[in-house]
């Protein structure tokens, strides 16, 4: 991915969902674009007009940290825009890469034990581009149309604009569509030089119009917690929480977890989708 490109858009993207109102500037005569001008982001961030310029237009590597954290003061960035300001940077200062294909990290033994053992929690481990690279028996009970290719390593973002089946498998499928390109273009931001990474996006762009039409936006997000929506094949809908960790000794891998709240129907459907799992397992030992 070109790094000019992606400052350059995504700081514009930026300036143009900012209204005057909202950063304090005083409104004079007609205005021709949206959000603010790039003297306005200039004078708030404290740089001068020309060399706001320079960086918009994709120059960002000689930006110090102070002049970073004044553009994103400027343009109101929340904390992972504000991250994503700083991968740019970061990459711009790396100098151009080709593209490299890294090899696919495995996920320990001891890793896989910790995810068996939460029977009542379905959990996976995945990488940046969404590849779901461990899980336990709930998990794949609940995303059963996500693991149902066994030729291909599951991915939540092919699953997400691919399958069609998603747009029932995910009630509320435009949240999900836009967190699920806002992980990708951070870790864009994160590692520019990803082959599989460059890849994916492109098959996506090539085959989904809501994949491109999200990707242009630049939206970048942390997801971290909150609630997920299914509407699964089996139990119905079906309203979990989730937390996603970072595994601090394996750099880019994410743990995955949703859980039920006690006394809930989603806790007894949890029960029933193990149920069906362990059923579906036993089923398949004697098939193979």
């Amino acid at each position: 991915m070109d790094n000019r490109t992606e400052v350059r858009e995504f700081l514009s993207t930026r300036r143009a969902k900012i209204s005057p109102e909202q950063a304090g500037v005083p409104l004079y005569g007609r205005r021709r674009v949206p959000g603010l001008r790039r003297e306005e982001v200039a004078r708030l961030a404290g740089v001068s007009t020309d060399y706001y310029t320079r960086l918009e237009k994709g120059n960002l590597s000689g930006a110090s940290d102070s002049v970073l954290h004044g553009i994103a003061e400027a343009l109101r960035l929340d904390e992972a825009e504000r991250a994503h300001l700083f991968d740019l940077a970061r990459a711009a200062r790396a100098g151009g890469r080709e593209p490299r294909r890294r090899p696919q990290p495995s996920v320990r033994p001891s890793i896989q034990r910790i995810l068996d053992s939460m029977t009542t929690t379905a959990a996976f481990v995945r990488n940046g581009r969404l590849d779901v690279l461990a899980s336990n028996a709930l998990c794949r009970a609940l995303y059963a149309p996500v693991f149902d290719d066994p030729s291909r390593a599951p991915n939540l973002a092919r699953f997400n604009f691919l399958d069609p089946r998603s747009r029932d498998f995910y009630p509320d499928w435009e949240g999900s569509a836009n967190t699920t390109v806002s992980i990708l273009r951070t870790e864009a931001g994160r590692d520019p030089y990803d082959r599989a990474l460059t890849e994916l996006v492109g098959e996506l762009a090539t085959r989904s119009e809501a994949f491109r039409t999200r990707w242009a936006a630049h939206d970048v997000r942390l997801h971290r917690t909150g609630v997920k929506h299914f509407h699964h094949p089996v139990v119905g809908d079906l309203d979990v929480a989730f937390d996603a960790m970072e595994l601090p000794a394996e750099p880019g891998l994410t743990l995955t977890a949703y859980t039920a709240d006690p006394g809930t129907a989603a806790e007894e459907k949890f029960a029933l989708l193990a149920s069906w799992a362990a059923t579906e397992e036993r089923a398949a030992a004697v098939d193979g």
